[in-house]
């Protein structure tokens, strides 16, 4: 899909007396220019921003480029108190300082126009001219698009030196302006692509509200038992193992042999209760080892394996028990259930309850999963041609999340947090995450036209909420922001929970179990 290009030249006419009198514009769409789109910042402020993050303006726009052209004679500038017409609101304050005067002249006489170019220089009135220029003409060449223009996307694109050469010779001045806005999306096959849609959602069997209330409700009862040394026996399930481990690959040549790091441990503690969390075959192969012994023998490491590196690699393991315990738990009744959960007077209360959070647990990580769905299946049937300033914005926003969370965890200093905010870092991230960058763009071009087409609505009373909320949050963390921009961000994320709701509501979801 190409973007629509479209141009804008403006030229502004000054009087040769450059007086600010005498100010008109006219437009001509002429040329093309190639285009940037300047993006918004995402914060969190609901439970559904880390589906959208980060985050674009809804209200679609097309590109445009602008250019502005004034003329206006060198050799003459007026310095008087005459009122700006241009349609702008101007507020000046002046303010006399000491010694703010030409030599030869008392303070409040006017001194003539020669002599204060010559004292001044004409190449620096001419500077200072271009630059009044560019102060007073901006704003009304991007009168066209007013409305559309991203915050903080004007850039003028004409090298001052060139303005120069053309005001000297020509007594004029153009100079173009780059705006970046919105690209436009295309749906495939039509604009109807997004309604009812057929989501397939995995769900991983590990979040089953049952199993793992029943899984939580035992690690809680193993807590309150106490460990006791194994002195008569060798391991059974149920015990806490501490173990050494070393691997290496199994080759007939011993000159390949490799040792395999990921699969090593020292130390490791153990529970055998959750045998089928590690290595097929490998709990198996120790059951009825005793407190320092070694056992050797072969594994292979299955397909499905986590580490690619490993998938159907065959290994030879070593395992040296250093110490073995089992659980010395109390009697499983009513007497306990204050232990296992505060203020619970049975068992079964204790179990009731945290089956409820669980249930809970279940039904939002459903419910993200369905989200994280229809955002994958929507990036699918929508064309965009993605901006490079866009696709870098986007990018750099969300390494710097990355960046944030890293030094939370790892309280990086300045020499790691400088590496890792370099250029070739953030240029790395780019190239690695171009595929996860993309599709987090057109998932929000998509939403943002999905709100616009649907004519969805929330209600005020949330986004009063919401901003109060955030601000007070930002508040407790003594961080700096910007109301008006808070209530932006704030409104997008409502409007793309909204969009997310109404999804959910049209669409044909069918789950399985993974």
């Amino acid at each position: 899909m190409e973007l629509c290009t479209r141009t804008f030249t403006s030229f502004l006419l000054f009087n040769p007396s450059f007086s600010p009198n005498s100010v008109f514009l006219r437009a001509n769409p002429n040329a093309t220019t190639p285009l940037k789109f300047n993006s918004l910042k995402l914060s969190s402020f609901s439970p559904h921003v880390h589906l959208f993050q980060p985050f674009l303006s809804p209200h679609i726009s097309s590109p445009f480029t602008l250019s502005a052209a004034a003329s206006a004679s060198s050799s003459s500038v007026a310095v008087g108190t005459e009122q700006d017409r241009l349609p702008a609101e101007l507020k000046v304050t002046e303010t006399e300082e000491p010694n703010s005067r030409i030599p030869g002249f008392r303070p409040g006489k006017k001194v003539p126009e020669n002599i204060l170019i010559s004292y001044v220089g004409s190449q620096n009135v001419q500077k200072a001219t271009i630059e009044s220029i560019l102060r007073r003409t901006l704003s009304h060449a991007m009168t066209s698009v007013t409305g559309r223009a991203l915050q903080d996307s004007v850039q003028i694109v004409t090298k001052f030196s060139e303005m120069e050469e053309t005001y000297s010779s020509l007594g004029s001045l153009r100079y173009d302006v780059l705006v970046d806005i919105a690209p436009e999306i295309k749906w495939i096959p039509d604009n109807n692509a997004y309604k009812n849609l057929k989501i397939v959602v995995e769900i991983d069997s590990d979040i089953d509200a049952h199993r793992a209330s029943e899984q939580e409700f035992r690690r809680r009862y193993k807590s309150i038992g106490a460990l006791k040394v194994v002195i008569d026996r060798g391991l059974q399930v149920g015990d806490v193992a501490v173990l050494d481990i070393s691997a290496t690959t199994i080759d007939q040549d011993e000159s390949n042999v490799k040792s395999i790091p990921s699969a090593e441990s020292k130390g490791f503690n153990f529970d055998t209760e959750y045998g089928e969390q590690v290595l097929p075959g490998f709990l198996d192969s120790i059951i009825g080892i005793q407190r320092g012994e070694s056992k050797s023998f072969p594994l292979v490491f299955p397909e499905t394996w986590k580490q690619e590196n490993l998938h159907g690699v065959h290994a030879q393991f070593t395992v040296e028990c250093k110490e073995l315990f089992y659980r010395d738990l109390p009697e499983l009744d009513d007497s306990i259930a204050d232990k296992l959960l505060p203020e619970c007077t049975t068992v079964e209360q204790v179990k009731d309850l945290l089956l409820q959070k669980c249930l809970e647990v279940e039904q939002t990580a459903r419910e993200q999963a369905t989200d994280n769905a229809i955002l994958d299946q929507i990036s699918k049937i929508v064309e965009v041609d993605i901006p490079k300033s866009l696709f870098e914005e986007q990018g750099r926003q969300l390494y710097g999340a990355n960046l944030l969370e890293i030094q939370a965890k790892m309280k990086l200093n300045e020499q790691q947090l400088a590496t890792l905010s370099s250029s070739k870092a953030v240029n790395e991230f780019l190239e690695h995450q171009k595929e996860n960058i993309t599709n987090l763009i057109k998932q929000s071009l998509a939403v943002g036209d999905i709100y616009k087409r649907e004519n969805l609505q929330f209600a005020t009373e949330d986004l009063v909420k919401e901003v109060e909320n955030s601000i007070a949050e930002f508040k407790r963390q003594n961080q700096e922001y910007d109301e008006e921009r808070v209530k932006g961000q704030v409104q997008e994320i409502l409007e793309g929970a909204k969009v997310l709701e109404w999804l959910r509501e049209h669409a044909e979801v069918q789950y399985i179990t993974k």
